[in-house]
């Protein structure tokens, strides 16, 4: 049996078998060579790695790797029996970052014609504790929205109209969202969907030149009033539909944390929770 967006999507209905067919959907995913591990052998292969981290996101909903683990020799050892301490775990998921975004990247829809466009807080502490937050310094950076500011970073998206995601770039929380849209779209994408941030018209224009692609989005509250067609008005009343993937991956699938010490500890939870999405949003 295959993992189907049927299964991912009542998840009350994946049981503990599911993880094999779990293991068989990333394998295939995974290009030969990247799957190989340089110098000594990992008691875990880059698959079994992934697949774990992933299944994390789907059903064991662990806060931190480490509880991972612990759940991990609980109720998966005959799964994985190789499955070694919890350093040389720790050492395997850092380790699989690559191949975990290799495989973000092979779900990602890349070929979408339309796509909604914004982006989201990610801050990686409180606010009072932004001064002497060591983990992130240098790379994270105070950044400000409607609802106040934050310190962390930004998770910039471009999803479908059904709510799968077509691309994603983390930047610092300071970077504006314009400023990423060369990486967000490319030559398939016709028309692009944002809020008024994504209005500017140096920027539009060099998208058209670039990608051929439309830009709309509403006129910034400083503008006047713009003509729009049925059709444009259409997407503008969707684009709301990202803000509710923003509140799924936060609130249901936890991508905002403060539990890593790395750098890459965090890139580690938002890699494996935006692939574990992308297989609930039906991939």
């Amino acid at each position: 049996m295959e993992i189907t967006s049927n299964h991912i999507n009542t998840m009350g209905f994946l049981r503990s078998h599911h993880i094999i067919d779990l293991f068989c959907f990333v394998d295939d995913l995974i290009p030969p060579s990247l799957g190989k591990s340089r110098g000594r052998p990992s008691a875990l292969s880059a698959s079994e790695t992934v697949t774990i981290l992933v299944w994390d996101i789907l059903v064991l909903r662990q806060p931190t790797l480490k509880d991972l683990h612990t759940k991990l020799l609980m109720y998966h050892q005959e799964d994985f029996p190789t499955l070694p301490k919890y350093n040389a775990f720790l050492d395997s998921c850092h380790r699989a970052l690559p191949v975990l975004a290799t495989v973000l990247r092979q779900l990602l829809q890349s070929k979408e014609a339309v796509r909604i466009l914004d982006s989201t807080k990610l801050p990686v502490c409180t606010l009072k504790r932004a001064d002497s937050h060591k983990v992130a310094q240098n790379i994270a950076q105070f950044g400000k929205n409607h609802q106040g500011w934050w310190y962390g970073f930004k998770l910039h998206a471009a999803i479908t109209r059904t709510g799968s995601l077509c691309s994603v770039v983390f930047t610092p929380a300071n970077v504006h969202d314009a400023q990423v849209m060369p990486k967000l779209l490319n030559q398939h994408t016709k028309i692009a969907v944002g809020d008024s941030h994504y209005g500017a018209k140096v920027m539009g224009r060099k998208m058209w030149e670039e990608y051929g692609t439309i830009i709309i989005a509403p006129p910034h509250f400083t503008q006047k009033r713009k003509v729009v067609a049925d059709w444009q008005q259409y997407l503008l009343s969707i684009r709301s539909k990202i803000e509710s993937v923003f509140d799924y991956l936060k609130n249901h699938l936890s991508i905002v944390t403060s539990f890593p010490r790395s750098v890459n500890g965090y890139l580690l939870n938002y890699l494996k929770t935006l692939v574990g999405y992308q297989i609930i949003a039906g991939a």
